[in-house]
Formats: structure tokens, sequence, C-alpha cells
């Protein structure tokens, strides 16, 4: 039988629960990876590169998903647990309709300024071309890209966590198979189109698959019909939703900052090695996040039901959770490194050593990171999203660009290494503050 939101949740019903969502994330990272992995050995460096500094740009506009995902679902949770599932749904259809528009507004927008953008960013020649080349077949998906992760979000709301890892396993397996075939078999000219082809493709069986179904009678409280604009209710998600805008939306701009840096300290290779270290902290990351999702549901519905002694309970398991979790991940990171950069840049062997020093001490922000993604996570939940984006805004903007800006002059290249796991560790301190200050106001 199903969980449902309004449960006493133990360690094993919460572990249960969250693991779908623990293993879409996942699994998404991984096909980001295998994707990546298929770029750097069968299209060659430059594709590869040209891929990872494009790639920050163009996940800004998915941006649009995670905020009316994450963001939709506390208002739609919370309102389920208030008792009114008309309202909750007519909530969920509203915004499905916008998050889709506004993928299609973006998608447009995208194409038409992506050669000045990625020209911007610093390529130039071959690089160029290959940024233009993959990053527009990457826009023709947008809008269902957005559709994706938005449903990544209402499945657990829904009480379908394992309908949501079901869809992000068919895009995956789209991706793997079509890389798997386009990119070694096309001319080595198309082999960068091919991979561009197949993550769009797989992007589209991210977010149609999930649409027919909610579009459908289904066997849960949901499914897009009817429903009337409210703006308050859109700017109500927006504002919960600004912390995961902010966390994505600054992880690219982010993204482009160390990579300018990376092109002074350490030339292309610098951008080739912090490419691998995104790839593989991507599927860290991912549990992190795919926890923070799979509880922020049942957060929303404990907080909307007045249930202050099961969000206490919650909390508490949580920050436990994450702590194992945490030095476990730190553990089999470094015993992985040079296996894991193989993976990606055995090619060369000074950018493998590169590669793998970077990534020890890269490693080591893991430890940190899980405590802030939830934190920002658990307020957004609890509809306070002001407070949700300041943890993102410091962790993601604030302590990233100061410590990218400033360590690398005292330690070179390490300092870039060393300012993720500076950021985190900070993000960290102010999360906790958070909680302790938020404490009487929200009753945990």
């Amino acid at each position: 039988m199903s969980i449902q939101l309004s449960e006493h949740f133990t360690y094993k019903k919460l572990l249960k629960f969250t693991l779908p969502s623990v293993a879409m994330m996942i699994f998404t990272s991984i096909y980001g990876v295998v994707d990546g992995f298929f770029v750097s050995n069968f299209a060659g460096d430059i594709p590869f590169k040209a891929v990872n500094l494009i790639m920050p740009f163009l996940m800004i506009f998915g941006t649009v998903g995670f905020i009316f995902g994450t963001g939709g679902t506390a208002i739609v949770a919370k309102t389920l647990g208030e008792g009114d599932i008309s309202k909750a749904n007519r909530y969920f259809s509203l915004f499905v309709y916008v998050t889709f528009s506004l993928g299609l507004f973006f998608a447009v927008l995208g194409i038409a300024f992506l050669r000045p953008i990625a020209a911007f960013l610093g390529a130039t020649g071959e690089i160029l071309e290959s940024c233009v080349i993959y990053g527009r077949i990457i826009l023709l998906a947008l809008p269902f890209l957005v559709l994706q992760f938005l449903f990544q979000s209402f499945f657990v709301a829904a009480e379908k966590p394992r309908m949501g890892l079901f869809v992000i396993l068919a895009a995956g397996i789209t991706n793997m198979v079509l890389d798997a075939v386009l990119v070694t078999l096309l001319p080595h000219e198309l082999k960068l189109t091919g991979a561009a082809l197949a993550t769009a493709s797989s992007q589209f069986v991210g977010g149609f698959v999930p649409l027919v179904y909610f579009l459908r009678k289904n066997p849960t409280l949901f499914r897009i019909g009817k429903t009337k604009f409210d703006f308050c209710a859109i700017g109500h998600a927006c504002v919960n939703g600004s912390s995961e805008f902010m966390n994505n939306i600054s992880m690219s701009i982010v993204g482009m900052l160390y990579n300018k840096q990376l092109l002074h300290y350490a030339g292309e290779d610098g951008i080739a090695a912090y490419g691998v270290m995104m790839y593989v902290s991507f599927i860290f990351a991912a549990v992190f996040i795919g926890y923070s999702i799979g509880t922020a549901p049942v957060i929303s519905y404990h907080y909307g039901a007045g249930n202050h002694r099961e969000l206490k309970g919650i909390l508490k398991k949580s920050l436990i959770l994450l702590g194992i979790c945490s030095v476990f991940m730190l553990i089999f990171a470094e015993f992985l490194a040079t296996p894991l950069a193989k993976i990606f840049v055995s090619y060369s062997d000074s950018l493998m050593e590169m590669t793998v020093h970077g990534f020890r001490i890269f490693a080591v922000s893991f430890l940190f990171m899980g405590f802030a993604i939830f934190s920002s996570g658990f307020f957004t939940a609890l509809n306070d999203g002001v407070t949700s984006a300041v943890i993102s805004f410091l962790r993601t903007v604030l302590f990233q660009i100061a410590a990218v800006l400033l360590l690398p002059l005292i330690w070179d290249l390490d300092g870039v290494w060393i300012s993720v796991v500076t950021a985190e560790m900070m993000a960290v301190v102010f999360s906790f503050l958070f909680l302790m200050i938020k404490r009487k106001k929200f009753h945990y």
C-alpha cells in the first residue's frame, strides 16, 4: 500500500517514502553523466568543453520548472492538509499551464540570443560553433524540461513518488540509448548534434509522459483541468520557489564565473576538470535534493494540518539521516576520485592529475552540502520562501562568489576548489541559525 502524507513517519517510513525521489534525482544525474561520457570520449575534447561552457546558461531557463514545482507543491500540499481538495487541484492545473507557457517563451528567447551569450562566456572559434549547435537543439525541448522538473515534485505530493521515478527512468533510458546509437554511429562532425538530440529527446519524454498522465483520469487527487488565473497564487508560488530559483540560477551564474577563473588559472583544461567534478557532484547532491523533494510535501501537509509534533519529528530524523549520509559520501568520494576521473579524462595524464587532485579537495563539500540543501527546502515546504531564498542566496551566490574571487589569490588553482568547501561550510552555519530563530514561529 502507498504511504499517505497524513501518516506518522518513522525512520523506516520516511526512508521508504523518500527513496523513489532520491533514486529519481540520482538517475537524472547519472544519465547527465552518461551524456558527458559520450561527448568526451567520442565527440572529442572541444565539444566536451563547449557543452560544459554553455550548459550553465541553458539550465537557467530550466529553473522555471523548479520554481513552480517546489513552490507550487508547498501551496498545494498545504491546501490538502487544510482539507480543500478542489482548490488544491485548481492550483495544480494553474501551475502546469503557467510553467509550460513560460517554457515556450524562454525557448524562443534563448535560441535568439544564444550566440552572443556564448561569445560573452568566452567561447570562440570551434567552441563557439559547438555551443550554438548544442544549445539550440536543447532549447527546443525546454517546454518539456520545465514540465519534467515541475512534475518531479507533484508526483510526490500526489503520493505517487514511484511514478515519478518511472518517468525519470524512461527519460534516462531514452537518453542513454540514443547517446549510444547517435554519438557512436554518426560521422564525427555530427556526434555533438547526436548528443544534443539524445538529451532533448529524453527531456521531451520526461515532460510529455506525466503531462498525459495528469490530463487523463488517474488514481491521484490531481488532474489537469479548468482553473482560473490567480495572480496571488502565482506570486506565492514564486516566493516559495524563489530559493530553488536562486539555487539553480546562481549555480549557473557561479558556474560561468568558475569557468572564467579556471580559464585564467588553468586554461581550457581547467574547464574540462571542473566539468568532470560537476558531473560527479550532481550525483552526490542528487541524494540530498531528492530527499528534500521527497520530504517537502509531507512537511507542507503537516504544517497545514497543524501537526507540530510530527513536524518536529521529521526535522530531527532528517538531520540525523543527513549527517550519517554526509560522512559516507565524503569517504566514498575520496576513495573513488581516480576511477571517476578516468571515465572522462583518461586521454590526458596532466588533465587526469588536475581533476583527481581538485576532486579530492572539492569532495569535502559533501560533508556540509546536504544540511544547507535540506534547510532551504524545509522552509520552502513551510511556505516561508523568504527564509529559504536567503539561505540559498548565501550558499550559492554570496559565499560562492566571494570565495572563488578571493581564495585563488591565495592558493591559485587550489583556491578555486577550496572555495566550494568554504561556501558550503558557511551555508551550514547560517542554516542552523535560521532553524533556531524560526523554531517558535513554526512550532518544530
